[in-house]
């Protein structure tokens, strides 16, 4: 730091003032916005990467097809319960603190991933990750609200959604190339030299500051939704080995839906001081929003986890090329979000929040009729390009009404469980169609028993050699019906859109 003179940044600054925004210099604004960009990117990249390394890592580690959803699933368990306490926590002890412990968290797990000798150090280290990018992102967004003022705040925030997006896109075409020519540990390791030049950027220039006004963390709440979540998700990806009506599989069902049943009994007692206060959900329009948000991020979770399998297994792709492959889907949504925000912005969200999700939905089920196999500009280019245009026309609208439909002063608490309820949807998504997917293919083999119905799955997807061809027909149309499915709870989400989303203003929707 020769010849650069900090201005003052003290250790407990309780909400930056306008005053201390006024101290801060131009350069460590932007070198702190240079830091969240770079410690989120490695929970950004990561989400997109791993996908398209799965079939990779389900051959070199000779797991089933659970144990390869937990790879996925681990992470988004953790990300998805933990994310609203981390917010909190950030504000409660320290934005910079928590961004710091954040990228310490996630940068140890992907070493521990990239090193993992089996499959369960994988899934636990995948986990650990969770935690840490749960703890960095919405610290990330906590620095920008102090750092800059409100009218820098929202380019600020732009400029670090759409550095997000590029490297979204950048990741899958990265991860492949690393996958093929390097080995698929590498996907994890690329995450050291990000985190290593975001701790220092923060470390060295980003403020610290927190809430005077912050609520304490609600354990309580983080904890029972992680149990309900996790004993769900494990019923439904152990279908496929047990079957429907085992009891184990039915009795983590139970259990799941009572621990989330006492989740919202928890929240409910808590009030203001919940993780995700109910009173939110008075408004109409933030109910309708959340619940378009389950469905679509089902959708688009479920895709894109099982869209690789097909492109590798069935159409012969390498992991170069099934990761780009899903480029254009990543680039119409970096470079299109502005234009959707306008449309939005002249003929009102309800619109957006109806025809996005059905063209979404169109775009997943001409995904289902492609024929993989085929040149990818006929097949998978115009499906891919059709669902990342609705995602398009549906994202920015979507963030725009969960914010305004409750109100200023619980902005920052609603965009976090929105953001909650898309990993959450993932999360089940991965879990619920790959029954899906194991009960379609059973049925399109007929022949074959369950438990060997299971076992020619598995050899599929883990690219295992002597796969007959009609266990590989059967997968093909398995794996059509799980993207129709898909489509469904995209076009589903669409319909939700149109009456119940109300073009209020948001002092009418806030309870």
């Amino acid at each position: 730091m020769v010849g650069f003179i900090q201005p003052p940044c003290e250790a407990d600054v309780i909400r930056a003032t306008p005053a201390f925004d006024a101290a801060l210099s131009q350069r460590r604004k932007r070198l702190t916005l240079a830091a969240t960009i770079f410690g989120s990117s490695m929970a950004f990249v990561d989400g997109s990467v791993v996908n398209i390394a799965l079939p990779t890592i389900q051959h070199a580690m000779h797991a089933t097809v659970t144990s390869t959803q937990w790879i996925v699933n681990a992470y988004l368990l953790l990300l998805g319960a933990i994310v609203l306490i981390a917010g909190a926590a950030a504000d409660l002890y320290g934005r910079r603190r928590i961004f710091l412990v954040g990228i310490a968290v996630f940068t140890v797990a992907s070493i521990a991933c990239g090193f993992s000798p089996n499959i369960t150090a994988l899934i636990i280290s995948r986990a650990i990750q969770g935690i840490g990018a749960a703890l960095l992102v919405p610290a990330s967004l906590a620095m920008l609200g102090a750092t800059f003022d409100e009218h820098e705040r929202n380019r600020a925030i732009g400029i670090w959604s759409g550095a997000g997006a590029l490297t979204s896109a950048a990741g899958p075409v990265l991860g492949g190339w690393l996958v093929d020519q390097v080995s698929w540990r590498a996907i994890f390791l690329l995450n050291v030299p990000l985190a290593i030049v975001a701790a220092g950027l923060a470390a060295g220039f980003a403020c610290e500051s927190r809430d005077g006004n912050a609520r304490s963390l609600d354990w309580a709440g983080a904890v029972t939704i992680a149990i309900g979540l996790a004993a769900i998700t494990w019923g439904l990806s152990a279908i496929p080995a047990f079957g429907f009506y085992d009891k184990a599989v039915l009795g983590a069902l139970g259990l799941g839906s009572v621990f989330l049943l006492l989740f919202f009994a928890i929240e409910a007692r808590s009030g203001e001081q919940a993780m995700m206060p109910l009173s939110l959900y008075g408004s109409l329009n933030f109910s309708a929003a959340n619940a378009l948000t389950l469905l679509l991020y089902f959708a688009l979770g479920g895709a894109l986890y099982y869209l690789p399998f097909g492109l590798i297994r069935l159409g012969g792709y390498s992991s170069t090329q099934a990761g780009a492959a899903l480029l254009p889907f990543a680039l119409i949504m970096g470079f299109g979000a502005p234009f959707a925000g306008m449309l939005s912005d002249r003929f009102g969200p309800r619109p957006s929040l109806t025809f996005g999700p059905i063209i979404a939905a169109c775009g997943l089920a001409l995904l289902a009729f492609s024929d993989f196999p085929q040149p990818y500009w006929a097949g998978v280019f115009p499906a891919i390009s059709v669902f990342g245009i609705g995602m398009t026309i549906t994202v920015p609208p979507l963030t725009s009404t969960v914010i305004s439909s409750v109100g200023e002063a619980h902005a920052g608490v609603a965009s976090g469980i929105n953001n909650a309820v898309a990993r959450v949807a993932s999360l089940i998504a991965v879990a619920a169609l790959g029954a899906v997917l194991f009960v379609s293919f059973a049925y399109h083999l007929a022949v074959a028993p369950p438990a060997q119905a299971n076992e020619a799955l598995n050899a599929i997807l883990a690219g295992q050699a002597g796969v007959t061809g009609q266990a590989t027909a059967a997968f093909d149309r398995a794996l059509r019906t799980a993207l129709l499915v898909a489509a469904f709870c995209a076009m589903c989400g669409g319909l939700v859109g149109w009456p119940w989303i109300r073009p209020k203003s948001p002092e009418a929707n806030a309870p």
